[in-house]
């Protein structure tokens, strides 16, 4: 009986001595993934929805019950962009973007009483812009590798106007306007949804609302060059140009996500 005690209290011993032992001995080096911020570029595609409050011409105002049938609108169009960006932290991120919106039909519609007889004027052209933005976007959080975000932007917009018709069926006239272009204040709103496809690939559909602000024709001109009178020498402008966009894109972070080193841990026995 003495023996085996002797037995189990030395077996006791050795393991406390050997739990010791290991206790000081350096645990191996811990990762653990976290977020950092950096670098990345983006591009993307998109189709828009577009639309103006009026059209205006100072002949206009002079023409007798002058009213418009259709004030007209545009056709959706696709538009491309890049950008470069920077991730600031976990949840706020900026870019500057450049994008070329693609040639958008445009018609119109208006009537007006020539002597005893009500005539029409058909409106036709092409719009097309260059627009550059600096937005700023606040990522709502991640579930299950999709992070929501908002944001808005401010920036340019060069409108540009070709085409313009101006054709009076019923009286057999009309007129003319060689390209015009305007560049004004631009800003947007974002909203959308990020999909972190890999460390350094994310993928984004997003809606945009877009004001381009004003577009103008060049001088519009009687396909008549002997009527001059009631034809003032100006531009057609277009008012408040905005569009419902809807976006896919991709962004490539230049600094991936990196482990985070965690010093070993060292207990003394």
């Amino acid at each position: 009986m003495g023996a085996v005690r002797v037995l189990a209290l030395a077996g006791a011993a050795a393991l406390v001595s050997t739990g010791v032992v290991a206790a000081d001995l350096p645990h191996p080096p811990v990762y653990a993934p976290v977020d950092v911020g950096g670098w990345y570029l983006r591009g993307y595609i998109g189709q828009s929805n577009q639309f103006l409050d009026r059209i205006s011409h100072p002949t206009f105002a002079t023409a007798t019950q002058f009213t418009f049938l259709d004030k007209g609108g545009f056709d959706s169009a696709p538009f491309y962009g890049v950008g470069a960006g920077y991730q600031w932290n976990n949840w706020f991120r900026t870019d500057i973007t450049v994008e070329y919106r693609g040639k958008a039909g445009f018609r119109a519609l208006d009537r007006f009483l020539n002597g005893a007889v009500f005539n029409t004027n058909d409106y036709t052209a092409t719009k097309s812009e260059w627009v550059g933005l600096f937005n700023a976007y606040i990522d709502l959080g991640t579930w299950w590798y999709i992070t929501p975000f908002i944001g808005a932007g401010v920036g340019v917009a060069h409108n540009r106007i070709e085409h313009f018709r101006d054709t009076n069926v019923i009286a057999g006239g009309g007129g003319w306007a060689d390209t015009g272009t305007k560049t004004n204040l631009a800003w947007a709103v974002h909203a959308g949804a990020a999909y972190k496809a890999s460390d350094r690939f994310v993928i984004e559909l997003s809606y945009r609302y877009l004001n381009l602000g004003d577009a103008q024709s060049g001088t519009l001109l009687n396909l008549d060059p002997t009527v001059v009178s009631g034809n003032p020498l100006a531009p057609v402008t277009f008012h408040n140009i905005q569009s419902h966009d809807i976006m896919l894109g991709v962004r490539w972070l230049l600094q991936p996500d990196q482990p985070a080193y965690q010093p070993p841990l060292f207990r003394k026995g």
